[in-house]
């Protein structure tokens, strides 16, 4: 039930403040009692860059899916908790089998993972057998299972190069990556038609108008992004890609056009650079593009799923073997 309270501006204001205030508080005692669980669990928590500020601040590393994925194979953690999205906490599990992968919440899907369902890629697959099937690893495990090769926004063009030019290609499941690659690699490819929401809700209109109050800005774009918005890129990129483009420049301005979570690790990489998140087509409350799945996960959650153990990611032993060998064999290309 919604209460409503009639305050003047200066009372709102004192009221904002000491909301604020408790919830500072608050996630500190949680980020307290999470560092304190997972040595006594023996536990690495991993928080992709689109994650809350509070979640990358207690995670062990914060990166992008793949490479926080790697990081752990060697570690000697008994269980992994993934602060991100369901797919990213497989591609987890499928490198490391023997330990035990939580995450948050598990209704933090992908809506470009959904976009590309099992029985209907099966589909597609058999009526193009003659196809090298190479998915983004932004799917599903069972999709993964599917696939000769995976690739990330990284590596994408290395991997759509690696395969012989008179060989058919199906990429998916992302028609936006896959249209960048095609443009970068000059070759044609059968496209699944899947997209990511947030990567799709930036306003061209919008971004054009500030990048005229900030005439001097460069653009950042992921991949995913939409053509249009990749052609007025200075840098196209992955996530990990756009904070080393910044690193190596830190005395301009930019315009970053990914989910905003990127920025608050952007900006501690480069504290005195002048970062603002590309404009969505649709106001909210920051006016930029958020992943409400990524948002998901919260601090509390984190604490209980460490606490429980639960909820784990569970991937049946015959699609776990299937679907490391084009990770493998994407690694061993790149």
């Amino acid at each position: 039930m919604l209460l409503h309270y009639d305050f003047d501006h200066s009372n709102s204001v004192c009221l904002f403040l000491i909301l604020l205030a408790k919830l500072k508080s608050t996630n500190m005692e949680l980020s307290q009692k999470i560092t304190e669980l997972k040595k006594k669990k023996n536990a690495v928590i991993l928080a992709h860059y689109y994650q809350t500020p509070e979640i990358q601040d207690v995670a062990d590393y914060v990166g992008d899916s793949l490479g926080l994925s790697q990081k752990v194979i060697s570690s000697d953690a008994e269980i992994i908790v993934f602060a991100g999205v369901h797919f990213m906490a497989e591609t987890a599990k499928i490198l490391n089998p023997t330990k035990k992968v939580l995450l948050p919440d598990l209704a933090a899907g992908c809506s470009l993972a959904d976009s590309c369902p099992p029985d209907a890629f099966k589909k597609v697959i058999d009526e193009h057998p003659d196809h090298v099937v190479i998915t983004y690893i932004n799917c599903s495990a069972e999709i993964k299972a599917m696939s000769d090769l995976v690739c990330t926004s990284s590596n994408a063009e290395q991997i759509v190069n690696a395969i012989p030019r008179d060989v058919p290609i199906l990429f998916a499941p992302d028609k936006n990556l896959g249209k960048y690659i095609q443009k970068k690699t000059h070759r044609e490819m059968l496209l699944w038609d899947g997209s990511c929401i947030v990567h799709e809700a930036f306003s061209f209109d919008k971004l054009l108008k500030l990048y005229q109050s900030y005439p001097g800005s460069k653009i950042l774009a992921h991949p995913e992004s939409e053509s249009h918005v990749l052609e007025t890129a200075t840098y196209v990129g992955s996530t990990a890609g756009m904070i080393r483009y910044v690193k190596e420049h830190p005395t301009d301005d930019y315009i970053v056009a990914t989910e905003a979570g990127i920025l608050h690790k952007m900006q501690q990489e480069v504290p005195d650079t002048l970062l603002i998140p590309a404009p969505a087509k649709e106001d909210n409350h920051c006016a930029c593009s958020e992943c409400a799945f990524m948002k998901l996960n919260t601090l509390e959650k984190l604490y209980n799923c460490l606490l429980d153990e639960n909820p784990q990611i569970v991937i049946d032993p015959s699609i776990q073997k299937k679907a490391i060998k084009p990770i493998i064999r994407m690694l061993e290309l790149s």
